[in-house]
């Protein structure tokens, strides 16, 4: 059942569109990823479903359905505790259970005074109470208290004033209370922001148990894997709904890309023959001739025109160079520990650094991640230990805050101040690579969006030439186009990293070294990412779980035939692909032979005629072949792989 129907949403600020006839809908119990770069309408529409943005189209939701909506920088100001305000969210519970507690007392009086309270009152008091606990009255509490351990709240925290907390972690409050006892319809913008890995991978679990249909806003691939059913895709202004979790979205984009390229490109020789036939007609000039060039005219107004795919736009390029090559050891640590008033943040790290490490701190929230990377920086003193870099070491440091950056200078002056040798041609070309052109290298860097600044302190990153990089969540407000332009980079770059960073993409693809703060002592594995957790989960305490059974003869045999099929149907699949292909390529080749005809029989009438009506099959056929091919293709990768890999 279709819960959220979107019809022609068209959104403008300005005079450009952000939306333009944005049309979709949602069924019931869909979980939908929205995706796209930074800019593309993801929030405003978003807002336009609330109705906190107006625009031109139709928002249609199911009658009595309530819609939640957690902010991109959504804070709970709620007075009261950090538990309290989370506890708020099941009010009709709390009202339940003080009126339990007004008949229960009632009752106790009576009874101590032994008075008879009518059966009618004592009927509803049972009553009320089997529907309160029913309601899940006896363990709402504890739910309560789960959930705010599982966003990375302790104990000691909970009676803490709300009002009292940091951005993010009345952010993550404000999620608790959104998802502990979530709306029908549950829209969620960047929702991953200001989560540690540990409450990444809670929530991925938390959001397809929930009985809502789910919206999500996020740049978090990882995420957009374990949790969408669906992807909404927001690109110039237009949205496509694919189906499956993002890795799927992102072959059937490329895939419906190219099919559509086939297609455009195939009617275009079709319109292109046709042009030709008809213009070789009318210089024959006859009265058949004219007929025939009046026919192949209405031939071509009668097609339903395919449009060119849309370019994909560009995102930013990035080129890091290292400069001059530093000595083996590049950043030694020893007993490194640092404490906020006499309350300790993390102690006892020791570590050294090899030139080419790619190194990534981890850890929970409120670990001392950024810390340390500020005190690596020099931003703040530790409280006591040693660190010390190594011989030609050049830092160059991305500061997830931004706080680098002064707010009254012009984009273009943030930069030519640090770089004040360099031409301003230079300067507007290193800008131009992310994104920033024309007027906008004039506007003030305080007016920028988080993204802006993000990509702004980019651009001194690289023009540095460091040996070593320190980066403190640079992943954070880019898009996923950026993202991987940054990846791509940092694989390419031969110095030294040093990275913080919740986005496992980003650390599954780069990281030869983990350095987990939060581990008790403080871990140093050299290794993968991937490599890390399975050596956690291998020496984390297990549950005990009784032995499996061995599977039964019967079971065998089942496992076994399934195999067999399977075998058979992935060598007839295969066997059906490969038969098309080679299809196609005649095709195409007979094709090309028929383009050398045309000129070789350009007066012979009939025998062109001929050629045209065999054109005219093949073309057909072709794109047939393409169709079916590109759809078995599909089915063969669900079930067995890349056909790559055969």
């Amino acid at each position: 059942m279709i819960i959220l129907g979107c019809d022609d949403l068209t959104l403008s600020f300005g005079e450009r569109d952000v939306l333009s006839s944005v049309s979709f809908s949602v069924q019931e119990g869909d979980r939908v990823g929205i995706v796209g770069e930074n800019g593309a309408g993801k929030t405003s529409l978003l807002k336009m479903i609330t109705g906190q943005y107006e625009g031109r189209g139709n928002v249609y939701i199911s009658k009595g359905k309530s819609v939640g909506m957690l902010d991109q920088n959504a804070v709970t100001d709620e007075e009261g505790t950090v538990f309290s305000v989370l506890e708020g969210a099941f009010s009709d519970l709390i009202e339940r259970e003080a009126e339990l507690e007004r008949m229960k007392k009632r009752i106790d009086v009576a009874n101590m005074a032994n008075l008879t309270l009518s059966d009618s009152y004592l009927s509803e008091y049972t009553m009320k109470l089997e529907s309160f606990t029913a309601d899940g009255g006896d363990h709402f509490r504890g739910r309560v208290r789960s959930y705010l351990s599982k966003l990375g709240f302790s104990e000691a925290e909970f009676d803490l004033p709300a009002k009292d907390l940091s951005g993010g972690q009345k952010t993550r409050l404000a999620l608790g209370k959104l998802i502990i006892k979530p709306p029908d319809i549950l829209l969620l913008d960047e929702p991953t922001n200001h989560l540690d890995i540990q409450t990444l991978s809670w929530l991925e679990g938390v959001i397809p148990s929930l009985p809502s249909t789910v919206l999500v806003v996020s740049h978090d691939r990882y995420f957009l894997d374990r949790v969408a059913t669906k992807i909404l895709d927001l690109e110039n202004g237009h949205a496509k709904l694919y189906n499956g979790n993002y890795t799927a979205y992102v072959q059937k984009k490329k895939t419906d890309r190219e099919i559509q390229r086939r297609h455009y490109e195939n009617q275009q020789r079709e319109i292109a023959r046709l042009q030709a036939f008809i213009e070789q007609q009318r210089r024959w000039n006859r009265e058949k001739n004219i007929i025939a060039a009046e026919s192949r005219q209405k031939a071509i107004d009668r097609m339903e025109k395919i449009e060119a795919p849309d370019a994909e736009s560009r995102g930013v390029r990035i080129r890091f160079t290292e400069g001059s090559e530093s000595g083996n050891d590049v950043l030694t640590v020893t007993d490194l520990s640092k404490s906020f008033d006499s309350a300790p943040l993390f102690s006892g790290v020791s570590f050294l650094i090899k030139r080419g490490d790619h190194a990534f701190i981890t850890g929970k929230n409120g670990s001392g991640k950024s810390t340390l990377m500020k005190i690596l920086r020099g931003k703040i003193k530790q409280s006591s230990g040693t660190f010390e870099f190594g011989y030609n070491v050049s830092v160059g440091y991305y500061d997830q805050e931004n706080q680098e950056l002064n707010d009254e200078n012009t984009v273009l002056d943030e930069v030519w101040d640090e770089y004040g040798k360099r031409t301003q041609t230079e300067i507007r070309s290193a800008l131009a690579l992310f994104l920033f052109k024309g007027d906008d290298v004039n506007k003030k860097v305080g007016v920028l969006s988080g993204g802006e600044k993000a990509r702004l302190t980019m651009v001194k990153l690289i023009l540095r030439s460091n040996n070593v990089l320190l980066l403190d969540e640079p992943t954070n407000h880019l898009d996923i186009k950026s993202r991987e332009a940054l990846e791509g980079a940092l694989a390419e770059y031969k110095g030294t990293i040093i990275a913080v960073s919740h986005d496992r993409y980003f650390i599954n693809k780069l990281c030869t070294r983990v350095l987990d703060i939060s581990a008790k002592p403080f871990a140093d594995y050299h290794g993968t990412y991937a490599d890390y957790l399975k050596y956690t989960d291998a020496y984390a305490p297990q549950a005990e779980v009784s032995a499996p059974k061995n599977p039964d003869k019967e079971e065998n045999k089942r496992r076994y035939e399934q195999d067999k099929q399977n075998r058979s149907d992935r060598r007839k699949l295969l066997s059906k692909i490969d038969r098309q292909k080679k299809e196609a390529a005649e095709i195409e080749n007979r094709l090309d032979e028929i383009e050398k005809e045309y000129k070789e029989y350009e007066l012979d009438y009939k025998k062109l005629m001929e050629l045209d009506s065999e054109r005219a099959e093949l073309e057909e056929r072709l794109l047939q072949l393409y169709t079916v091919t590109d759809e078995d293709e599909r089915q063969f990768e669900s079930r067995f792989g890349s056909t790559e890999e055969t």
